[in-house]
């Protein structure tokens, strides 16, 4: 169970990964917090689908899910929603207040009482979402980590969340951390496109993380996922409304990509069965256990 605060994350954050489970026949369920509903266009070329408008709230939220159910489609995964509204990125000084009743704003066991109802009706072994501080600090990254965390450990105890839906408990064994752009990846890719006489993407923004001195969390899980970066991609582009199929994601040759970083990293937050780190695999211990 892949745990995202919008669609179009589980595109850009494990997408591979999730794709090479589903086509080695694990099931793999994307939860979606939000509707995506306040994200703006950021892909210029993108048009409304015939139809469709996006200037409400309502509106968009219909087209971010006709992206998403493409998206899915891609990858291969099932995806469904956690119900919640979009809390949009606030930006100024001071910060604007977040919008009533979004995601960000709702307390803690009603945003992850649906969530600990999909756990226990999935059954997940492994669950993955973001660390602590959200990938970035966006309100709804924030939300979403402290929301799987509370599931990964509540769904279990038959005296939480008890509702009417009737799904008994259930204990998954481990939680992941998405990686994303590690410094260590950009900084290989970045030399790499250097060597190959090529104008990496990634210079101002090593620069940039230097020097705010971001702290790297450590990747623990290298899972091998480069003969699937083509369906990541196919996802990616299905979200029209935010994806630039000329822009940033697509900037590094794929086949330097899958030369220099054929894997996607995660940290193991959280394991209830024996495993040694560095870990290739999600469900390292777990296969034995199945054994």
């Amino acid at each position: 169970m892949a745990v995202h605060a919008h669609p179009d994350d589980e595109s850009s954050k494990g997408a591979a990964t999730t794709a090479r489970y589903a086509a080695e026949g694990v099931e793999v369920l994307v939860v979606t917090c939000t509707g995506g509903e306040r994200g703006d266009v950021l892909n210029p070329s993108f048009e409304v689908p015939e139809g469709h408008e996006f200037d409400s709230v309502e509106g968009r939220r219909a087209v971010r899910r006709l992206e998403m159910a493409d998206a899915a489609a891609a990858l291969g995964v099932r995806q469904t929603w956690l119900g919640f509204v979009d809390s949009g990125l606030p930006e100024g000084d001071p910060l604007p207040p977040l919008p009533d009743g979004c995601f960000a704003l709702q307390p803690l066991e009603e945003a992850s009482a649906p969530l600990v109802e999909l756990v226990r009706r999935f059954r997940p072994h492994v669950m993955t979402t973001y660390d602590p501080s959200g990938g970035y600090p966006h309100p709804d990254h924030i939300k979403c980590h402290e929301v799987a965390y509370e599931a990964y450990h509540a769904a279990g105890d038959a005296s939480r969340y008890v509702t009417d839906g009737g799904a008994e408990p259930w204990t998954p064994r481990k939680l992941y951390y998405n990686h994303g752009f590690s410094m260590e990846r950009l900084r290989a890719v970045h030399e790499a496109m250097q060597g190959a006489g090529l104008e990496s993407p990634f210079g101002d923004w090593i620069e940039s993380r230097a020097a705010r001195e971001i702290p790297e969390r450590e990747a623990t899980t290298r899972v091998h996922a480069a003969d699937y970066f083509d369906r990541r991609d196919a996802a990616l582009v299905a979200h029209a409304s935010q994806i630039d199929p000329e822009g940033f994601f697509f900037a590094v040759p794929r086949d330097i990509e899958a030369d220099v970083w054929p894997t996607e990293e995660f940290e193991l937050a959280d394991s209830r069965v024996p495993t040694e780190v560095p870990e290739d695999d999600l469900f390292a211990g777990l296969r034995e256990e199945s054994r």
